[in-house]
């Protein structure tokens, strides 16, 4: 019964954190799109500005590009340890597990990185709506993503 439990848990928790993923990229993939429409013009009889960074956006502040970067690995990982997490719950079994677990605490550990980005964008403080949002779903789901991986892992204790 209980193992019914969790993996209605995981269930719900994969669908939250699929939901929250693909808005990440969504916005990670606007504000990489605008960096690139609106970023630096280099060609023939153009010098490099005095600060030139490769990473270089708009909008936000100096950890903008950094954070979007990795925003848009961890969300794509995050999607990948999703597809992986449905296999394991609809078979639900031992042998489904270490790919699902592992695919999770790959894109945790990478939520967890592009989490730090936000907290110093947080601290630098000059930053847009669409930019506050991805930080706030970020941090929500580095707690969401734990919870999932102690939620899978909770059943296989379960059952033994």
């Amino acid at each position: 019964m209980a193992n019914e439990q969790m993996k209605q848990v995981a269930t719900l928790l994969l669908g939250l954190n699929f939901c929250m993923y693909v808005i990440i990229l969504g916005i990670g993939g606007w504000a990489m799109n605008r960096a690139i429409d609106h970023g630096f013009v280099i060609g023939p009889g153009f010098d490099l500005p005095a600060h030139f960074s490769p990473i270089y956006f708009p909008m936000g502040n100096a950890a903008t590009g950094f954070f979007v970067t990795f925003a848009l690995i961890a969300g794509v990982v995050g999607v990948a340890s999703v597809i992986s997490g449905i296999n394991h719950v609809r078979s639900w079994t031992s042998e489904s597990l270490p790919s699902a677990a592992s695919a999770a605490i790959i894109a945790w550990s990478l939520t967890l990185l592009a989490m730090g980005f936000a907290c110093k964008e947080i601290e630098l403080e000059i930053r847009n709506a669409r930019l506050r949002t991805m930080e706030a779903f970020l941090i929500i789901l580095a707690a969401t993503q734990l919870l999932y991986i102690a939620a899978i892992h909770g059943a296989t204790s379960q059952r033994r």
